[in-house]
């Protein structure tokens, strides 16, 4: 039993917590202080003398040699060389006065004087030689160059060799005591922390035993109850402090929270069966939809077409000739067909997706090359601007089918190419023996499908995004699914957006004729690639 609250224990344990963090970080700066105090001579001294001593280096071999450039330029073009050397001069004058700025040892002073002088007799020898070479006099200018001018710029270059040693080896002295210095500070740090992490260990220890356990414990039994799992362990409720209290608490709670729970679970399923049901009827209804106005499109064209054409035959009653009359019979003929087909569509569609296949489905051994026949006479019959061409063979195709099914998925394939095609534009029917499939494929040159469409392609009203301003259902291609299925075959399409499409099906033949001679084995199915 413990009389203190969570409260008063975890107000100790932050107390001890920030006292020692404080501790440790006085300490720490106290350390810092020190190291901090020799690596300053590296930091204000020792390196801006290095740069500075550096510049006084680099400066000075220029401006020997901008002397040297000058004596070998035409008098007349010393101008630029002249310039050149006013400007090293000022620049050597700044690096001396940054360096005159620093606190410098004795010693270091001592070089320093002693270059300043013989640069300032260097200087004066310079200035001579200048003043010889403009007046003409440059062989006398050149004799001074390589005896007093040298002698001059050698004895501060001396110096400055001296000063450059001597600050190299006082900042390598003052680098290896602040090196000394942090090694010793860190040393220290990494006791104190230690001992810190020793007692943070410790502190933890008592929270993770006597507070954050019981409390995970508690979390624990909590999340079992929301699991709806009643079968709990509730340690603590003899203590006294507040985790005792949230212990009884959650005692009380298990027998109220499983009720609430399995209400919740309850209403939670029947909600989400509800929308679930929403989602499936707003999605049906909105499908729905689409293909009535879809269906009345297809029903509206053919019916205006034949009540235009029924009006003129009879205006023109009279004085229409045989000619007349004829064409305009096939006008009507070819929207009666058009609306035939899309009735069949419809009840085949209506009859095949409702499960009652088996009552349409009436096969029989068929030749499949009177078939394609027969829709491509149909087809150029109700649309002479067609142009179907067809390579069947001589031999015949034969299958076990449904010869009215089978009609109208090669129908539907052959009115989607006209449809979706260009008028006069070419479309090819080809069928051939494959192994013991018969392949038929049906190809065309227009719009094609977009390659992202073609995965749900023969999915119920689904049709290409780019075929949005030409009526249509969307049932034709799910339909052509469906009966080669019926068939225990299938189907495919290879298609290029604005180049064609060719959908080739497959349906199992009744024999397999494998002879070289055949007139079978020189035939294939067609496909893009042929073009």
């Amino acid at each position: 039993m413990r009389a203190r609250s969570l409260k008063s224990v975890l107000s100790l344990v932050f107390l001890f917590f920030f006292l020692l963090i404080v501790a440790l970080g006085l300490f720490s700066i106290e350390r810092l202080r020190e190291f901090n105090g020799i690596s300053a001579d590296v930091r204000d001294i020792w390196l801006p003398s290095t740069r500075f001593v550096g510049d006084l280096n680099n400066f000075t071999s220029d401006f020997r040699a901008a002397e040297g450039r000058y004596l070998l330029s035409p008098r007349q073009e010393s101008g630029p060389g002249r310039k050149e050397i006013e400007g090293l001069g000022k620049a050597v004058t700044q690096a001396q006065t940054g360096y005159e700025s620093l606190r410098q040892a004795p010693s270091a002073a001592a070089l320093y004087a002693k270059f300043k002088e013989n640069w300032t007799v260097y200087r004066e020898v310079v200035g001579r030689v200048l003043q010889l070479h403009e007046a003409g006099r440059t062989s006398e200018a050149v004799n001074l160059y390589r005896t007093t001018s040298q002698s001059a710029y050698d004895a501060s270059s001396d110096a400055l060799d001296g000063i450059t040693r001597l600050n190299i080896e006082s900042a390598i002295a003052a680098s290896n005591a602040a090196d000394t210095a942090y090694r010793h500070s860190r040393a220290l740090i990494i006791l104190a922390m230690s001992i810190a992490v020793v007692l943070v260990m410790g502190a933890l220890f008592y929270v993770k035993r006597f507070i954050s356990t019981p409390l995970l414990e508690l979390a624990a039994g909590m999340r079992k109850l929301a699991r709806n799992d009643a079968d709990i362990e509730i340690r603590g409720a003899d203590r006294i402090d507040e985790i005792g209290e949230m212990a009884r608490a959650l005692s009380v709670f298990r027998t109220n929270a499983i009720e609430l729970m399995l209400s919740q679970r309850s209403l939670s399923q029947q909600a989400s069966m509800l929308e679930e049901r929403l989602a499936e009827e707003q999605r049906l209804s909105q499908l729905r939809q689409d293909f009535v106005s879809m269906a009345s499109h297809e029903f509206r064209t053919p019916l205006t077409v034949i009540d235009g054409q029924a009006q003129r035959l009879a205006k023109t009653s009279k004085d229409a000739t045989s000619a007349d009359i004829v064409e305009r019979a096939g006008k009507i003929r070819k929207a009666v067909f058009r609306m035939t087909t899309v009735i069949d569509k419809l009840l085949n569609f209506s009859s095949l997706v409702e499960g009652k296949a088996e009552l349409y489905f009436h096969p029989a051994e068929t030749d499949l090359r009177g078939v394609l026949e027969e829709v491509c006479n149909v087809h150029r019959e109700v649309a002479p601007q067609a142009n179907i061409s067809q390579r069947l063979g001589t031999s015949p195709l034969p299958v076990f089918g449904d010869v009215k099914l089978l009609f109208q998925m090669f129908g539907n394939l052959i009115s989607n190419a006209l449809k979706y095609s260009p008028d006069g534009s070419s479309i090819e029917v080809i069928a051939a023996t494959e192994g013991d499939k018969i392949a038929v494929s049906v190809r065309d040159r227009g719009m094609g499908i977009p390659q992202r469409d073609l995965a749900n392609i023969f999915d119920r009203y689904t049709r290409g995004s780019n075929a949005s301003g030409i009526v249509g259902t969307g049932v034709g291609l799910y339909l052509v699914k469906i009966v080669a299925e019926l068939h225990n075959g299938s189907v495919v399409v290879d298609s290029i957006e604005d180049e064609g499409s060719c959908f080739t099906v497959r349906l199992p033949s009744l024999r397999v004729d494998n002879h070289p001679n055949s007139p079978e084995a020189n035939l294939r199915p067609a496909t893009l690639g042929d073009r």
